[in-house]
């Protein structure tokens, strides 16, 4: 899977599980390509959400439910997640 599918995939699975108002992917891949334990073919995304309802839950709690949707690209495409919640 390129970058631009994995993306798209994100969005589309975090929009149709979760209550999201709005949701930027951002891939950071190339700020850590250098790293040690860099895996070829596993990117760096940055996510932002804007969403009223995982805004009221806790941060562990929203985080949990954001992983949990994205458990499969998880374990296959993404190798760090960065997430911000508003």
């Amino acid at each position: 899977m390129n970058i631009d599918e994995l993306i798209l995939n994100v969005k589309k699975k975090i929009s149709d599980n979760l209550v999201v108002e709005k949701i930027l992917v951002f891939d950071e891949t190339k700020k850590h390509q250098n790293h040690k334990l860099h895996t070829k073919g596993k990117f760096h995304l940055s996510i932002q959400i804007i969403s009223s309802e995982l805004n009221k839950m806790s941060k562990i709690k929203s985080s949990k439910l954001i992983y949990k949707t994205l458990d499969y690209e998880m374990k296959t495409y993404i190798h760090s997640l960065k997430l911000k919640i508003n």
